[in-house]
């Protein structure tokens, strides 16, 4: 006997009003569906780098400047150890990436290389027996401090690139040191490149007052002890035509990675950068405020002195202004790079591809074809074979494609040209289960059962084959979304959903218009 309860019936009817009421949307321009109120459905389908243009960007993580930079590090500790144990050394420095010293009484060698070991974790001390000692790292350190590097690098990119505001990109890591970037919808991708290709790491140090660039550069010399020369950004000095350099403390006396905000503003007409600390950024930057008033601070951006205000007065809020020659879009762009954090390493551009919109259109425009070829095919096999039946297919088929739009633009799923694919598969897929149905009830009916028993039985035997069949290509799907990238997870996502919605259609949908028709016509005879 065919039953329908009228919970499905309502079930199944919201389901369908829902998928075209999401898939509204898509049917309006972006200017018309933002001005959709928000309690309404107003999110359009997502597409993708290959059918909305945009850049794709292939980015290299320099490892070598992360190592080197450890390897400094090293050195600093194991001075400080040397020194705090008073024992004589020589000649410590890099060689290569090992950190070697020399030990100036050879009774203090085996206690040096205890302390060399006790050092930092992860290396290994080997002495020559000369007095010279080689500190490295293992490999195991050296792997597990690169794949911190990358994936740091990783998560950094992805802050700026949200910030920037660009809609789903996609950021991955490639192979040993590199990252893909693919930015849909993009229209400035110099700027993007310019984001990228800064480190961005900024700490506040106090300028060396007892001498000045300048003279050093006329005696030939070196910097005091501590102290290093860097140059401005972005003044010049008039009689040389070069950047005016600062002479400044090598010693941080506040850390970048300290900040928790950073907003561009205006000061005196002036673009400006507002920024703020943390709790221990705050109580360290109004430490040394205080302890130098009248001295001027330096604020250094990747190498660069970008201001070098005098303190006029301690500062404890914790939050403080820096100003330079800043455009508007310059000063939006460091504040942005402050807030995101900076790169652990370097990056470096190896590959720069850029798809034009008018790519992308001809890509929706073929993909479109597509489907309205496939549809049209499906919905005439479909008729000619099964007759009112098949058209009721072809319906619930339309309410399929309307239930996979609606989802696409809810779960705000970026679609792909591989996606249309996969939405083009699932349109065949889609009256699969149909055919499937439609076979068995023709086989029950040639057994000699009456319409109504027909019916019931040939959608509840095909059932579990339906099941299984999908099923089976659904855990395929989430297998390609699951160790795929880019246009593979695309198929996977359409197919999935796919899948999903067409098991809904061919089940529940096309068997509640025959359950109303068989009620309605009470036949004797299936037209199938």
């Amino acid at each position: 006997m065919v039953y329908f309860a009228k919970w499905k019936v309502v079930l199944v009817i919201s389901i369908c009003v829902l998928g075209l009421a999401f898939s509204a949307p898509n049917f309006l321009t972006a200017e018309q569906a933002a001005k959709v109120p928000d309690w309404l459905p107003h999110k359009q389908l997502h597409l993708g780098l290959d059918l909305q243009g945009g850049s794709h960007l292939l980015l290299e993580v320099d490892l070598k400047t992360v190592t080197r930079e450890r390897l400094d590090n090293l050195v600093h500790t194991l001075r400080v150890a040397l020194r705090g144990g008073k024992i004589g050394y020589r000649e410590l420095g890099v060689e290569g990436e090992t950190a070697t010293f020399r030990v100036r009484n050879p009774a203090d060698v085996d206690r040096a290389a205890s302390m060399a070991r006790q050092a930092e974790a992860g290396t290994v001390v080997e002495s020559d027996g000369s007095g010279k000692i080689s500190v490295r790292y293992t490999e195991e350190a050296i792997t597990e401090r690169r794949n911190q590097v990358i994936a740091q690098s990783v998560e950094i990119v992805r802050r700026r690139i949200d910030e920037f505001g660009t809609s789903e990109p996609s950021i991955q890591r490639q192979g040993r040191d590199r990252i893909i970037v693919q930015l849909p919808g993009i229209d400035d991708p110099e700027r993007v490149k310019r984001l990228l290709g800064q480190t961005a790491k900024m700490n506040f140090r106090l300028v060396d007052t007892t001498v000045s660039a300048a003279e050093i550069r006329a005696r030939g010399g070196r910097p005091p002890p501590g102290s290093e020369i860097l140059p401005s950004d972005d003044e010049i000095d008039p009689t040389t035509g070069r950047p005016i350099e600062y002479v400044v403390k090598k010693r941080i006396m506040v850390a970048g990675d300290t900040l928790v905000d950073s907003q561009p503003t205006v000061e005196q007409g002036r673009p400006v950068i507002s920024f703020r600390f943390d709790t221990t950024g705050a109580r360290k930057f109004g430490k040394v405020t205080r302890e130098n008033v009248g001295r001027p601070f330096a604020i250094v951006l990747d190498g660069k002195v970008i201001s070098a205000p005098v303190i006029r007065e301690p500062i404890m809020g914790g939050s403080g202004i820096i100003s330079g020659s800043f455009t508007t879009v310059e000063a939006k762009d460091l504040a942005l790079l402050l807030r995101a954090g900076a790169l652990p390493a370097p990056l470096t551009i190896l590959e720069e591809r850029t798809v034009g919109p008018d790519l992308g259109a001809d890509s929706i425009r073929a993909g479109k074809i597509a489907c309205i070829i496939g549809l049209i095919l499906v919905l005439i096999f479909m008729v000619f074979s099964y007759g009112l039946f098949g058209a009721m297919a072809n319906v619930a088929l339309l309410f399929n494609l309307a239930l996979i739009a609606g989802a696409l633009s809810l779960l705000q799923a970026t679609l792909t040209l591989p996606g249309i694919a996969g939405i083009i598969l699932t349109m065949g897929m889609a009256v699969d289960a149909n055919v499937l149905i439609f076979e068995r009830i023709r086989e029950e009916v040639r057994a000699g059962r009456t319409p109504i028993s027909a019916v019931d039985a040939g959608y509840r035997r095909a059932l579990t084959t339906i099941i299984d069949a999908n099923l089976t290509t659904l855990f395929a799907a989430i297998i390609l979304f699951m160790f795929g990238t880019g246009p593979i997870q695309g198929f996977a996502v359409t197919l999935s959903i796919g899948l999903m919605s067409s098991m809904f259609t061919a089940i529940m949908l096309t068997r509640l218009m025959v359950v109303f028709w068989l009620r309605q016509r009470r036949a004797q005879v299936l037209p199938i």
